[in-house]
Formats: structure tokens, C-alpha cells, sequence
């Protein structure tokens, strides 16, 4: 579990959009609730920034090196595929 949160080297942020009460964003809402200790726990010095306004359709940035930037929407999914597509997202810039 702890290696699933490990984020690649080149990683410099990660960004979670969501909706403070919409029902697209719950999933979103309990994998943060769940997993952001851990995350922070074994990345301590890369910003894990979370982002709520009303209506936004959730969604998750990650920002590597040289300014490359990748987004995965996160809509109508459940926490463990949420869960599969972060851990993806945030092992490799490629």
C-alpha cells in the first residue's frame, strides 16, 4: 500500500477538483477523506492541492517537470476506480 502512493520523481504538484455537495464528486470526496493522509505521509514536500467550487465536475491534475501537465476526469466513479487512476497517473509523466 505505501508504494501505491509513492508518486514519481518528476512529479512537482497534483490537483484535485471537486464539488463541496454534488453527488459526481462523492466518490472523489471519500477517496480524499481516505487516502490523503497516506499521500501526504510519503510525499511530504510535493503539494497535494485540493480544489472545491460549486458545480465543477471532478477532475485530477498532475504537474511534472519542464511544465508537462496530464488531467483525468473523475466522474460518476467509484473510490477504488478512482483510486486505479490516480496511483496511473501520478507514477509516470509519459
Amino acid at each position: 500500500m505505501a508504494s501505491k502512493y509513492a508518486f514519481a520523481a518528476g512529479l512537482k504538484e497534483i490537483r484535485f477538483h471537486l464539488c463541496q455537495t454534488g453527488e459526481t464528486s462523492s466518490a472523489l470526496r471519500s477517496f480524499l477523506m481516505r487516502t490523503y493522509p497516506t499521500m501526504k505521509k510519503h510525499n511530504p514536500y510535493i503539494p497535494i492541492m485540493i480544489r472545491e467550487a460549486q458545480g465543477v465536475e471532478p477532475k485530477v491534475f498532475a504537474r511534472f517537470e519542464f511544465g508537462k501537465e496530464k488531467s483525468l476526469p473523475l466522474t460518476d466513479m467509484d473510490d477504488k476506480t478512482i483510486e486505479t487512476r490516480v496511483t496511473e497517473l501520478v507514477k509516470s509523466p509519459a
